[in-house]
């Protein structure tokens, strides 16, 4: 299933696909359980969340990762990704929150379309492998309630 959300060029490097899974949420044509979206970015609840209130941020430019993406959408970008962290933060009272952003498939970034994971962490909680058990959007609703209320 994951294979079929990048591709590879000669330097195996990933390439923009313009149909991965983020593009269609962008699209539209792929729900999602939104938290916060406005001209340049979305963020949204992962459906296969690592811990409850794994979140992700994403730009509406179309970008592999940090690499490809412009210098003024990597701005508004990282302001979102503070701002969804805060959030979480004052919602969901972690001690801690962990931000996580990967380039390539050698670091574990599993879909091309540039993102930031935020998530927050509490000791004794283990993390559950990323991307490997999907969650009911019913479950992730009122999570992601908590969290718009907070922004």
């Amino acid at each position: 299933m994951l294979d079929d959300l990048y591709k590879y060029n000669g330097d195996d490097a990933m390439a923009y696909d313009p149909n991965n899974i983020f593009a269609r949420i962008l699209r539209k044509e792929l729900p999602c359980v939104k938290i916060y979206e406005d001209e340049d970015v979305l963020s949204f609840l992962d459906i296969m969340p690592q811990v409850e209130g794994h979140s992700l941020v994403i730009p509406k430019e179309a970008a592999c990762d940090i690499l490809d993406l412009s210098s003024a959408s990597a701005s508004r970008l990282i302001v979102a990704t503070q701002r969804i962290a805060r959030a979480i933060k004052s919602a969901l009272k972690p001690p801690g929150i962990m931000v996580m952003q990967l380039n390539g498939a050698a670091a574990g970034q599993t879909v091309p379309h540039i993102h930031f994971h935020v998530l927050p962490r509490h000791e004794g909680i283990d993390m559950k492998l990323h991307a490997r058990q999907m969650v009911d959007p019913k479950v992730l609703e009122p999570i992601a309630a908590r969290i718009r209320a907070a922004l």
